[in-house]
């Protein structure tokens, strides 16, 4: 059986911290439950077989801490110390690694030494993951790729594209969210897909995977009820929809072998080569039997930004939407924030769909955007009391200005005046805002 000799840098401290700002029970699900997630890891965006975890180590400060978000915790703070167990039992080396400064631990520079003592090893590793978004980590990763190894990062922040750029591989939160909650993992989203109004008219091709082992009962049962509901349609099918329904049909299998070691259900659909078919972004259809929708022959304009925008977008990937939808998104954000108890892959979902129901085709990649830099900007969704739409403005472009000023984007006044001005933001205090915002590693 093929399999992928890996080694797994895991900066706990980094991850957890991310994780909890974005989503705190399934930040602690990952933490209490690693081998869960380490499972599904392994037969996730693999096409050589599985990985077989040959290195397996969780840098850890045994101090660290994050406050409780239930203020009627008799504890305030929860302490990492407490999921050191987990990692054990999961197989991990958990290496100590306490603050030597107000600001640092040694994990990254560990990691580093780790992970290069490691090429020089007697054994090959042809896959280095490092679960990490702290940037200062790029040379590592420069240094794998002249040993040609095969590198995957998995970051629970908007990572710097110099980092992430070098990777082979690269797992965002949403996607890690979803990994830990045992969810589809979907590698097929462009991240700079922000406005959904274009159609790709083409077969997504598959070339040389194949089930993974022991998958093949669960995947012909998946050939067999994908192949029946292509077949009987009388209309374009909604994927969305479609992978939903497979779901429920076959169960755990799904989830436990990530769409059969596919990554998606869009590769694991176009695995199967059904004839005459043919997919957007949201729908797929025969050729033979369906018109193709209306939305696939139209060609979406580019938005025109203002300059100090524009490179926010081409620096931090700022979505490129036009300006009135950034109010309807802070607007539906907080609407969700009130009615729903949080979990960021339903809320992205959730907003995606209220946001058209406005005739408004914004992306989930564009709505996690918006949700990644509110929590990261102080003001996360599951704040209680759940935070207004003037809050989540505010809090997302202070973030975003944070961002831009870490990496060197100088703005005058009145360019940042633009900015606010755009993304829909009141322009009081925006000095200090910068000044209170987290800024992603």
């Amino acid at each position: 059986m093929n399999h992928v000799r890996a080694a797994l840098y895991l900066d706990f401290d980094n991850v957890f911290s991310g994780l909890y700002k974005l989503d705190p029970d399934v930040a602690v699900h990952f933490a209490e439950d690693p081998g869960r997630w380490l499972r599904r890891l392994a037969t996730t965006a693999t096409t050589d077989g599985g990985r077989r975890w040959l290195v397996l180590r969780c840098y850890l400060n045994p101090a660290g801490w994050v406050y409780r978000t239930d203020p009627g915790e008799e504890q305030p703070r929860l302490y990492f110390s407490k999921f050191r167990p987990s990692f054990v039992r999961a197989g991990f080396d958990v290496i100590d690694c306490p603050r030597y400064s107000s600001t640092k631990n040694a994990a990254d520079i560990r990691i580093v030494v780790d992970a290069v003592d490691a090429l020089s090893a007697d054994t090959r590793y042809d896959e280095f993951v490092i679960a990490s978004g702290d940037s200062d980590m790029t040379p590592l990763l420069q240094r794998l790729r002249r040993s040609d190894r095969r590198t995957m990062i998995v970051s629970p922040a908007d990572a710097a594209e110099a980092f992430t750029a070098i990777a082979d591989q690269v797992l965002d939160s949403q996607q890690l969210l979803a990994l830990v909650q045992g969810e589809s993992v979907d590698l097929d989203d462009e991240a700079d897909s922000e406005v959904e109004t274009g159609f790709d008219d083409r077969v997504v091709a598959v070339e040389g995977d194949a089930p993974a082992s022991g998958q093949s009962e669960a995947y012909e049962a998946f050939r067999s009820a994908l192949t029946r509901e292509y077949t009987t349609a009388t209309e374009p099918l909604n994927m969305a929809a479609l992978a939903s329904r497979l779901r429920a049909q076959l169960g755990p299998s799904v989830s436990d072998s990530n769409w059969f070691g596919f990554g998606s259900f869009v590769r694991a659909m176009a695995s199967l080569t059904l004839p005459n078919l043919r997919m957007s972004q949201h729908l797929l259809w025969d050729t033979s039997r369906h018109p193709a929708p209306k939305a696939a022959t139209a060609t979406p304009q580019r938005v025109v930004l203002p300059d100090p925008v524009e490179r926010l977008g081409d620096q931090l990937d700022l979505p490129r939407m036009p300006q009135p939808w950034w109010p309807a998104i802070y607007r539906t954000l907080a609407e969700y924030a009130q009615s729903q108890r949080f979990n960021l892959t339903q809320c992205t979902s959730w907003a995606r769909d209220h946001l058209r129901e406005q005739g408004l085709p914004v992306s989930r990649n564009a709505v996690g955007f918006v949700v990644r830099g509110t929590s990261f900007g102080g003001c996360p969704l599951h704040r209680q009391p759940p935070p207004t739409a003037d809050e989540i403005a505010t809090a997302f472009v202070g973030n975003v200005l944070s961002r831009a000023d870490a990496a060197e984007i100088t703005f005058s006044d009145e360019e940042i005046a633009t900015v606010h001005a755009w993304l829909g933001a009141p322009p009081d205090n925006s000095a200090e805002q910068v000044g209170r915002t987290e800024k992603p590693s």
